[in-house]
């Protein structure tokens, strides 16, 4: 099991299968362990073309993030750099893809964002736990290519090659 920041979830969505297809529960009130007393305020759909980033930002008015993507992959990277917290430098990396249907609940107060990877369009279903405020946006951004996102652990590794290193949302696979 990687190692996550605080608050930071994944739960795999379990598929009823029947001759027509499947089916499956995405979210659910009673998850009380996985949405640790969240409630969704709104429910949002973005399709992304294939290797746009979507970063960085965080919401600093305790809204909670839960993505589900239903086409296509997703790199979801989730970092802390709020000095004095135990988790500082601390970078998560999560695939996430339509094959493999998952929730993924990301703390607002965390930096985060996404690039589509793979060949063809992502369509992400975001749940949040506050309504958006037209006049009065919780969003807080800095640039895709923001170089003071130097990843001091990443899932928990410190041999990962990308420590110490500016974020480069297009550094290949590495094994």
């Amino acid at each position: 099991m990687r190692e996550l920041l605080p608050g930071v979830k994944v739960f795999d969505l379990r598929k009823i299968l029947d001759e027509r297809g499947f089916f499956a529960e995405v979210f659910r009130e009673d998850w009380d362990e996985f949405l640790e007393g969240d409630k969704a305020a709104q429910v949002n759909l973005s399709m992304t073309h294939p290797g746009v980033i979507r970063a960085w930002h965080r919401h600093l008015r305790g809204q909670v993030d839960y993505f589900v993507v239903i086409k296509g992959a997703i790199k979801i990277c989730i970092y802390d750099d709020e000095d004095g917290s135990p988790t500082n430098g601390q970078l998560n990396e999560i695939i996430a893809s339509s094959e493999k249907p998952q929730v993924v609940r990301v703390p607002g107060h965390y930096w985060h964002g996404f690039k589509v990877i793979g060949y063809e369009p992502a369509l992400l279903v975001y749940f949040v736990t506050k309504l958006y405020n037209y006049e009065s946006p919780d969003e807080e951004r800095r640039p895709w290519n923001d170089l003071t996102v130097v990843p001091a652990l990443i899932n928990g590794r410190v041999d990962d090659p990308r420590i110490g290193k500016s974020w480069d949302w297009n550094y290949p696979p590495h094994r």
